[in-house]
């Protein structure tokens, strides 16, 4: 087969879709519909993480864990919503007006979730898999999320945001310090 005739023939629609692959890149979100799973994702997260941190050992600094999700891959099939995400959950609590940090967790997951109008969000979490730690995590990040499954800038979960919630919980001036719990 001539290399004109494999253009002109099928071969040019398998250029074109791979053209529209590399075009559209694999970091394309559904902003939408992320806005949609987001609170939902990151409400299941704190509430997963409750029990788990110092800060709640110390009654007096009623302590809370805040978490933040940003999309690495997120895409709907037959009703169910997978979600690749990095997040960030904090323990935060208060001592004498100094907001502080007793306890933290970053790891990239898999959030799978499915539609249900009486679920809080309109959405309820199947499953929630995470990196373990250790040597094994680069190799979960690899087969969950692909070759391109290095984290990019927008897919941390930036720490201030996770602040700004806890003095507004707290009811804390916007420029209260962070100190160590």
């Amino acid at each position: 087969m001539s290399t004109s005739r494999w253009l002109t023939g099928g071969g040019a629609s398998v250029v074109l879709v791979l053209t529209g692959l590399w075009a559209a890149g694999p970091g394309r979100i559904d902003r939408h519909l992320w806005d949609e799973v987001r609170p939902v994702i990151e409400a299941r997260l704190a509430a997963d993480e409750r029990g788990s941190g110092y800060g709640e050992t110390v009654p007096a600094l009623r302590a809370r864990w805040f978490c933040g999700a940003e999309p690495r891959d997120l895409g709907e099939r037959d009703g169910v919503v997978r979600a690749g995400v990095t997040t960030r959950c904090t323990e935060y609590g208060v001592r004498r007006g100094t907001l502080v940090e007793c306890s933290a967790d970053e790891v990239p997951q898999v959030v799978r979730l499915e539609r249900d109008a009486a679920a809080p969000g309109g959405f309820r979490v199947l499953s929630r898999e995470e990196a373990p730690d250790g040597a094994g995590g680069g190799a979960w990040v690899a087969s969950h999320f692909g070759p391109l499954s290095e984290p990019g800038p927008g897919d941390v979960v930036p720490s201030d945001r996770l602040e700004k919630a806890a003095r507004a919980h707290f009811h804390l001036p916007a420029d209260a310090p962070v100190g160590d719990c």
